[in-house]
């Protein structure tokens, strides 16, 4: 699954909401440098959707607060 996120970094409240435009709006406490933030941000998604973070990626958008995320949930037989 492949979900489109706007990160907002250096928060003072941490929390996972949908906006208006259907993208997930991800708040982390940690500064966006050294790649902190996106540490953070896996770890939130890891325990929102309930997967280990080795199951997340971040595909495009690095080092900016727009990313696409790949999340490889487990299937159902």
């Amino acid at each position: 699954m492949r979900l489109t996120v706007k990160v907002k970094p250096s928060a003072k409240k941490e929390g996972i909401s949908v906006s208006t435009n259907e993208m997930l709006e991800v708040a982390v406490s940690a500064p966006p440098e050294k790649g902190k933030a996106n540490e953070r941000l896996i770890e939130l998604l890891a325990k929102h959707f309930g997967v280990a973070k080795s199951k997340i990626r971040i595909v495009s958008g690095h080092t900016k607060r727009q990313k696409v995320i790949e999340i490889n949930l487990p299937q159902d037989n």
